[in-house]
């Protein structure tokens, strides 16, 4: 079935506490889809941030993010009071996160809501704790631990923590429970709230699109507690690193820092800790994409310490072995392949083995080249997903400032336009109307912002995951009827009107 939706995250959702929430504003949201007769709304990891506010290096694979909770919501519940939270500086410019104020406040009017619960937690409080025990109580541990020691990464702990030694393990166990019950109320906190938001928009018809890293974080409670599964030498210190090798792009290439799995030894538990992630995924989202999916057939290997990614290896990975055995033990999945990169033989048919379907990015198009496979008349068949331009991109107004002048003039010439401001209303056609199965485009490119609203630039750290929308207003019923429009005329709209 032909469908399209909008990307944007939680994080950029407008409100009056610095960051965007499961609150009213995301309700409001897919009331937007709904008019707009979207199927879709994707977003970024909803993990935990750690260093550089990125929601691709987590504490947590299976964590939810304590920033988008709603705090009205708890104030509903009666664990908090309107000034214990509106009377604090949640940062001066609605247009853009303040991620140092965020951390600052957030978790000081979460631990007071916690004290009110604790006093009388909800009914289902004990169950969510059980039903997660495979990894809550050791999220929470990790994180207690962490603010014991003044944020510092895991590997900078003391020896007997670090190297999770039974008798420090059980002291801190001990020392540290309160604190543990309270990153455990943290997650049962999110996770009420969004599968109420999940359900909310499943009923009026709209899917969520998730996504995954391929890789975890060093500082991450899953490579601090499970060690075995990652390429660490015996003291936890990385022998290689994951990034991608130099290219027209970037002659450094790229240098990602994160441990490289042990697939060997995975391999011989039939993958069961992949499974386990994949299966949490979809516990949270109706369609899941895997970031950096060409990894799964062979990878990138840079030595730990290296100052870039030009002296790095390839090596093999676990190809269709481990989708099969995911496929026997979850049956079929909605997974999107994010096949962007440098795809050898070998990669495009793992791809095609899967039969998931890939990315096509319409702003890697217009290089003058006629065959580009991101041109929409060279696209095989319909089992893909068309972008204009995903979250790693430039928006398409920005795109257009920096772009050279000949590829503009054929963009525009593809497009059938002829001034340059015409261009991000016709990448948007253009992607509707393709054969893709699925249809794809940043709110941004809906709002024609330029650069400034870019959420995120690969290979920088500090300006990036910060745009917001300023207010709900901005998306109107003009907006919206102008889209639902468009999605009719491609045989796009979803049939998810409100009764």
């Amino acid at each position: 079935m032909r469908k399209s939706g909008i990307l944007m995250h939680i994080s950029s959702l407008p409100n009056e506490y610095g960051i965007g929430k499961m609150g009213r504003e995301a309700y409001d949201f897919v009331d937007f889809l709904v008019k707009s007769k979207q199927s879709c709304w994707q977003i970024l990891p909803v993990s935990p941030t750690s260093y550089g506010d990125s929601p691709y290096q987590s504490f947590s694979v299976h964590a939810g993010n304590p920033y988008f909770i709603d705090l009205e919501a708890l104030e509903t519940d009666g664990y908090l009071k309107s000034e214990e939270y509106k009377e604090i500086n949640w940062g001066k410019d609605k247009n853009s996160v303040d991620y140092g104020l965020i951390y600052e406040n957030i978790f000081k009017v979460l631990k007071t809501a916690h004290k009110r619960f604790r006093k009388k937690p909800a009914k289902g409080y004990a169950k969510f704790v059980v039903e997660n025990k495979s990894w809550v109580y050791e999220y929470g541990l990790f994180m207690s631990l962490k603010f014991a020691h003044g944020g510092k990464a895991w590997y900078e702990w003391e020896d007997g923590l670090r190297m999770r030694k039974p008798k420090a393990l059980k002291a801190a166990v001990k020392k540290y429970s309160d604190d543990i019950d309270f990153w455990c109320f943290v997650q049962y906190e999110y996770f009420t709230q969004w599968k109420k938001l999940k359900k909310y928009a499943n009923e009026q018809g709209v899917k969520i699109i998730g996504d995954i890293p391929i890789y975890c974080a060093y500082d991450s409670v899953e490579v601090w507690a499970s060690p075995e599964y990652f390429y660490l030498d015996k003291d936890k210190k990385p022998i290689e690193v994951a990034g991608c090798p130099p290219d027209v792009f970037s002659e450094d290439g790229q240098l990602w820092g994160n441990p490289l799995y042990r697939w060997d030894a995975m391999a011989k538990e039939k993958y069961r800790w992949w499974v386990d992630r994949i299966k949490s995924a979809f516990e949270i989202y109706d369609t899941v994409r895997i970031d950096h999916f060409r990894g799964f057939e062979s990878y990138y290997c840079i030595p730990y310490g290296a100052k870039n990614a030009r002296k790095g290896k390839w090596r093999k990975g676990p190809d269709m072995k481990l989708f099969k055995e995911v496929g026997k033990r979850l049956g079929e999945l909605d997974i999107i392949a994010e096949d962007l990169g440098f795809l050898t033989k070998k990669v495009v048919k793992m791809l095609e083995s899967s039969g998931y379907p890939g990315m096509k990015i319409l702003e890697f198009a217009f290089d003058s080249d006629p065959d580009s496979v991101y041109l929409p008349h060279n696209f095989k068949n319909s089992n893909s997903i068309c972008y204009t331009g995903t979250h790693d991109n430039e928006t398409i107004a920005g795109w257009v400032n920096s772009a050279d002048e000949k590829t503009i003039n054929y963009c525009k010439e593809y497009l059938g336009v002829t001034e340059d401001s015409d261009i991000i209303w016709g990448m948007i056609r253009l992607c509707w109307s393709s054969i893709s199965d699925t249809a794809i485009a940043q709110m941004q490119d809906f709002l024609e912002l330029d650069s400034s609203a870019r959420m995120n630039t690969p290979s920088t750290v500090g300006e990036n995951w910060k745009w917001r929308l300023v207010n709900m207003a901005v998306l109107n019923d003009e907006l919206a009827e102008k889209i639902a429009r468009l999605t009719e005329v491609y045989g796009r709209a979803a049939k998810n009107d409100k009764k």
